[in-house]
């Protein structure tokens, strides 16, 4: 067996009028969505960094800043690919990820097979090897007041 390591993700993104609501690369129906220089997938956000974590690799701020035009709007999907090249340039490869989704609505349960589907063919894995979960804060703190969606991710990277 080749090394192996462990990264964690965290992000939060505020939910708002006007906009789409994205989450682990699939749109959902939705009154508001995700505030945000790209589209705002808090999911993949907190993957990609999980990601760059385990590789050591800084965070998605300093890989794709949101300071410049070149990923206004651009879809997180993206980002995930190029992160995925980017630990492979350093020999790894994704093993697994554990993520969990926290917001009162919509209810996301209904949706994880999609976003499972979804975010394995853009990693290159398959779908067993990601792991959507979605849960609610019992309407405390700013996920219980619908004010912003978090998201926490784990993976597992392999060289």
């Amino acid at each position: 067996m080749g090394k192996v390591r462990v990264g964690f993700g965290f992000d939060v993104h505020r939910l708002v009028e006007g906009r789409e609501l994205w989450l682990g690369g699939i749109r959902l129906e939705h009154t508001v969505g995700l505030l945000g220089h790209s589209d705002a997938d808090v999911l993949i956000h907190a993957i990609c960094d999980a990601l760059l974590g385990a590789a050591n690799m800084r965070d998605i701020g300093f890989h794709f800043p949101d300071t410049g035009e070149a990923f206004r709007g651009i879809d997180s999907k993206v980002l995930l690919r190029k992160t995925v090249e980017l630990i492979a340039g350093k020999g790894y490869r994704v093993g697994n990820v554990d993520a969990t989704v926290c917001a009162e609505r919509p209810k996301l349960n209904p949706h994880i097979p999609a976003m499972q589907a979804c975010l394995a063919q853009v990693m290159g894995v398959d779908a067993d090897d990601v792991s959507v979960k979605a849960t609610t804060t019992e309407k405390l703190g700013f996920t219980g007041r619908e004010e912003g969606i978090a998201a926490y991710a784990v993976v597992l990277i392999e060289k």
